[in-house]
């Protein structure tokens, strides 16, 4: 029950979301009383929402070298400032993933705004999501998976994310950078996780190429009504949760058969069921990525 709630944590996980192994926690609360863990009524130990921000900020000085020794010393009410006066001097990276997971934790909207809004000031959105958002991304990819958060946790901070995607595509001046090819962005069919699309979209449009945005959850047949009406397309989308690990390389075979059966038309993959797909369903004209990185990389 505790897992569900959310608003108390098992020392798992506070590990997963601070990178802190359990065994290395259990020994500074022994040795520094480093955290004070409560207890339920049948003696099981676990931790709230003050223990995790406290487990934060010191993952965040422990990366600057400062000693959990001197660390245990300083009274709880000054390590947020110490964390502060640290963070004006070095780098804001961990901090910032910490903030966004806290955020996220707590449904902070909040915290979520003001913590972008501080990296605005110095960074371009581009930076942003590519140095904090993606990290976050990928965390949280995990946390989902052991359990340490809850869909709703997800929808929450990929909700805020998609918002500021949409609202800086929106301010993208029209530029033209034709190169021939129309980019059809889409998600099969049952495929819900749409930001990292949306981020493609955004890198398309600053570049200025032809982009067409479809969306989730689209059947092949709808995407393959595209060629009716261009040429030299190129598909692209992200096989995440769906189709699922059986059903994936069925629905490559059936892209090839009925969209990728021309030389012109090509397809980029995206998403962790793509590592599924058959060496011998991959012809020259699909090209699987590993992350949104490594492609950004590739448009020139």
């Amino acid at each position: 029950m505790m897992n569900n709630i959310k608003n108390v944590f098992t020392i798992k996980d506070l590990e997963n979301l601070s990178g802190i192994k359990a065994h290395t926690i259990r020994i500074w609360e022994k040795r520094y009383n480093i955290l004070e863990p409560l207890r339920t009524d049948t003696n099981i130990r676990y931790y709230d929402v003050a223990n995790l921000q406290k487990i934060l900020n010191i993952s965040t000085l422990n990366s600057f070298g400062y000693k959990i020794s001197n660390l245990a010393k300083i009274p709880d009410d000054k390590i947020p400032q110490l964390v502060k006066e640290v963070l004006s001097k070095k780098s804001l990276a961990n901090h910032v993933i910490n903030n966004f997971k806290l955020a996220m934790m707590n449904f902070d909207r909040q915290l979520f705004l003001s913590t972008y809004d501080s990296l605005l000031k110095e960074k371009s959105f581009r930076q942003i999501f590519h140095e904090y958002f993606i990290p976050l991304l990928e965390e949280i990819g995990t946390l989902w998976q052991t359990e340490t958060i809850t869909p709703a946790h997800e929808h929450f901070i990929s909700y805020l994310i998609k918002q500021k995607v949409a609202s800086e595509t929106e301010r993208l001046a029209v530029k033209e950078n034709n190169d021939g090819r129309t980019y059809v962005l889409y998600l099969p069919e049952g495929e819900i996780h749409e930001l990292g699309l949306m981020f493609l979209n955004y890198e398309f449009l600053l570049k200025g190429y032809n982009v067409i945005y479809l969306g989730e959850s689209l059947p092949a047949e709808n995407i393959r009504n595209l060629k009716n009406y261009f040429n030299n397309i190129t598909f692209i989308s992200y096989i995440t949760v769906a189709p699922e690990m059986k059903a994936v390389n069925d629905y490559i075979e059936g892209l090839n058969q009925q969209i990728l059966n021309d030389d012109a038309t090509k397809l980029l993959l995206f998403g962790r069921n793509t590592q599924f797909i058959h060496p011998k369903n991959l012809g020259s004209n699909i090209t699987i990525y590993a992350s949104i990185k490594d492609f950004a990389e590739t448009i020139s």
